[in-house]
């Protein structure tokens, strides 16, 4: 029995430092660049758009370009903020992958 509490206890504390790191991870910011660095986007942990900043070279630039150098921006810091969040959750589950669609907080 006292191998069970045991068990009931590590899971709990788990689960403390899983809320931990979800309220951490809001926190975080990532940014996303494109275009050799002509546009900046700025993400938070919940995956909110915080920021975009683009040099001023792109007015000159045809509509398309400047929304596709957006979403590639978006993308990479999408792309980064799971890669970060992954890093954080692996630290607190020891490295063991999470099971197939579990959600991350974004």
């Amino acid at each position: 029995m006292a191998d069970f509490s045991n068990l009931i206890n590590q899971a709990k504390k788990m689960q403390e430092k899983m809320k931990e790191t979800q309220e951490m991870l809001k926190n975080i910011e990532v940014e996303g660049i494109s275009g050799g660095n002509a546009v900046k986007i700025i993400m938070n942990g919940d995956g909110e758009l915080k920021k975009i900043d683009f040099d001023q070279s792109l007015l000159k630039e045809s509509k398309e370009m400047v929304e596709d150098l957006i979403v590639a921006a978006h993308n990479d810091a999408k792309s980064k903020l799971k890669k970060k969040t992954s890093e954080e959750i692996s630290k607190i589950t020891g490295g063991i992958d999470l099971p197939p669609g579990f959600k991350l907080p974004f």
